[in-house]
């Protein structure tokens, strides 16, 4: 079956002269979703279909994604906080649940060290540093289905790829049309040099660490490494799964999300 992402028209907020589109839907406790490297709010379809309704589901194109502007110089990961928080508070929510993957993961680590308003933390995909991700094969030129669809070799394992080419169609068609061009990419890219979550035992936030033991992009062990190190974490991790664990298992891991969420 395939997930189709919202398309009604986004709200925006305006940060250091730069646009970011948003959507809300839902009601309840509010949960904010953060893409990784490149992706756009497409990127959560899977979860935004299962958690709007329960919850109040916050999807934003970071810069250099969807209709969001392009980004003015290179990116931090404290740029890509900034402009979370920048995007609830316009939204009026005073505090949040944060789910990311990879890059969007590293976010949510920042958001909560730097911010008071975070709540409960879902990282898929993540690490605590910077240098334990290489997103680079990823990318794909902005408009190209078929290199786009060429990428999800190294974010979706071979099984889930032979199984469900249909879903490949889809992805590769969002991402043509809505992912970050070559030069965004890097920008958003360069927010992980250098970037380290600093001392775990210092993010006391609940945390729900997911991910694939097939996923070819983050450092073996990262996840492990990363429920670990956080006084408050739990991991679900799922045997033959890629980077986007989130698509592949999208039932258990939404299953595991709004269990996490609900305790």
């Amino acid at each position: 079956m395939r997930v189709h992402p919202p398309r009604r028209r986004m709200p925006t907020v305006e940060r250091d002269g730069v646009e970011l589109y948003y959507e809300a839907a839902g009601s309840g406790e509010t949960v904010a979703f953060v893409p990784d490297v490149g992706c756009g709010a497409w990127f959560w379809g899977w979860q935004h279909a299962a958690l709007a309704g329960p919850y109040e589901v916050v999807v934003w194109n970071p810069r250099g994604t969807g209709e969001s502007s392009k980004p003015r110089g290179e990116l931090s990961m404290r740029t890509f906080a900034n402009d979370l928080d920048a995007v609830l508070a316009d939204h009026g929510a005073s505090a949040s649940h944060v789910v990311g993957c990879g890059l969007g993961a590293m976010v949510a680590l920042e958001y909560a060290r730097r911010k008071g308003r975070a709540r409960k933390l879902v990282l898929v995909s993540g690490a605590a540093s910077g240098d334990a991700y290489d997103p680079e094969p990823l990318f794909a030129p902005l408009g190209d289905e078929r290199a786009c669809r060429e990428t999800l070799s190294h974010a979706l394992s071979a099984g889930f790829r032979d199984a469900q080419s249909d879903v490949l169609d889809d992805v590769a068609a969002w991402r043509a049309a809505e992912d970050a061009d070559r030069e965004s990419f890097e920008r958003q890219c360069a927010a992980l040099d250098g970037w380290d979550a600093g001392p775990l035992y210092e993010i006391d936030n609940p945390a729900l660490v997911v991910d694939g033991d097939a996923d070819v992009l983050v450092e073996s062990g990262a996840g492990e490494a990363l429920a670990a190190g956080l006084p408050r974490a739990e991991r679900e991790a799922f045997p033959d799964a890629g980077h986007f664990v989130h698509v592949e298992r999208s039932r258990p891991v939404n299953d595991a999300i709004l269990g996490f969420l609900g305790d």
